[in-house]
C-alpha cells in the first residue's frame, strides 16, 4: 500500500504542472495590456504603472513568470488579489469552510438518498416503487441544476411565504450560519448525482445479485435483506464509491453554479466572481487548490477499494 501511495503521488506531479502551466499561459496571453487588465478601473500615472509592472514582475519573460509562481506555490503563496489587495491564500481560507459545509451537506443527501432509493429498486424490481425511481431519476438528470435551483428559490422560498406556508431562505448562508440556509443549495448541488448514484446502485446489484454466489447463499435460506447486507452491498459499492469520490471531490473543489445562485459565499462564487473582474491571482488559486483537492480525494477513493474489496491489492507480489 504504501509503494502505491507513493507511485500515485509522484503520477500527480506532471498533472499538477500541466494544468498550471495551462492555465497561467492562458491568462497571461489575453488580447490587452496586462497592466490595465490587472489595474482595473484605476488610472495609473507612468510612476504607478512602473511600480506595479514592478511589484508583479510583468516585465519578466512568461517562463521566469511561472517559475517564479511555481516557486511561491511550494511555499503557500498564491498571490495577491488585484481587486482586494489581500493574500489569495487568505481569501480561500476563510471561503473554504463554506464550501466543504455545503458539499459535506449534498454527499449526505446523495449518498443516504441516492444508495437507499438504489437499493429499494433494485430488491423491488419492477414493482411501483422500482417505476418511481426510475421516472424520477430520470427527471432529475435532465434538469439543468441552475434551473432546478432557480424553480426552488421561487417555490420553496417566494411562493410559499405568499401563500402563508413555512419557508426557506433563498440566498447567503446566514449570520450566524444556520441549517436552515443549507437546504436548498445542498439539494440542488446533489439533485442530479443522487439521481446517478441510485441509478448506479440499482444496476450493480442487479448484476451481483445474479452471481452464483448469492444464489446459493439464497438457497442456505437467508432472507433477501441478509444477503443484500452480508454478501451482495460490498461488491455493489464498488462502483458507487467511486463516483462520490469523484463528486466530492468536484464538490469540495467549489460548486460554481450552485454557490452563484444562491449567493452562498465559498470558493466556486469566488472564482466565477474573480474570471468576472479579470483578478487571475484568484482564478490561479481556486484552479490549483481544485486540482490538490480532486487529487487526494481520487486517491483516497482508489485506496478505499481495498477496504470494500479484500481481494483488491495495491502491492506487487514477487512471481
Amino acid at each position: 500500500m504504501g509503494k502505491y501511495i507513493l507511485r500515485r503521488a509522484f503520477q500527480m506531479i506532471p498533472v499538477f504542472l500541466g494544468v498550471t502551466l495551462l492555465l497561467f499561459i492562458l491568462t497571461t496571453v489575453i488580447p490587452g495590456d496586462p497592466v490595465a487588465i490587472r489595474a482595473g478601473e484605476r488610472a495609473l500615472s507612468p510612476a504607478a504603472r512602473a511600480a506595479f509592472v514592478e511589484k508583479y514582475n510583468l516585465d519578466a519573460p512568461l517562463h521566469e513568470q511561472y517559475f517564479t509562481y511555481l516557486g511561491g506555490l511550494l511555499s503557500g503563496d498564491l498571490g495577491e488579489s488585484y481587486r482586494q489587495n489581500r493574500e489569495v491564500s487568505q481569501i480561500y481560507l476563510d471561503l473554504y469552510p463554506n464550501t466543504a459545509r455545503l458539499a459535506l451537506a449534498a454527499i449526505f443527501v446523495e449518498v443516504i438518498i441516492g444508495i437507499a432509493a438504489g437499493i429499494i429498486s433494485a430488491i423491488k424490481r419492477y414493482s411501483l416503487l422500482d417505476v418511481l425511481v426510475t421516472l424520477s431519476t430520470s427527471i432529475l438528470v435532465s434538469l439543468p441544476v441552475f434551473w432546478l435551483g432557480m424553480l426552488m428559490q421561487v417555490f420553496f422560498g417566494i411562493k410559499f411565504k405568499e401563500w402563508g406556508l413555512p419557508y426557506l431562505p433563498i440566498s447567503g448562508m446566514g449570520d450566524p450560519p444556520d441549517l436552515i440556509h443549507l437546504v436548498m443549495p445542498a439539494i440542488t448541488l446533489a439533485s442530479v448525482s443522487t439521481a446517478y448514484v441510485a441509478r448506479i446502485m440499482r444496476s450493480q446489484l442487479l448484476e451481483v445479485m445474479g452471481q452464483d454466489y448469492i444464489r446459493t447463499a439464497i438457497a442456505k435460506g437467508l432472507t433477501d435483506g441478509a444477503v443484500v447486507r452480508r454478501h451482495a452491498l460490498k461488491n455493489a459499492l464498488i462502483p458507487v464509491v467511486t463516483f462520490i469520490g469523484l463528486d466530492l471531490g468536484a464538490m469540495m473543489s467549489g460548486a460554481i453554479l450552485t454557490e452563484t445562485i444562491f449567493n452562498w459565499p465559498g470558493v466556486g462564487y469566488a472564482i466565477f466572481a474573480a474570471i468576472g473582474q479579470r483578478d487571475w491571482p484568484v482564478v490561479m488559486g481556486g484552479v490549483v487548490l481544485i486540482v490538490i483537492v480532486v487529487m487526494v480525494i481520487n486517491l483516497l477513493v482508489d485506496i478505499s477499494y481495498a477496504l470494500l474489496d479484500p481481494r483488491i491489492r495495491y502491492e506487487r507480489r514477487a512471481v
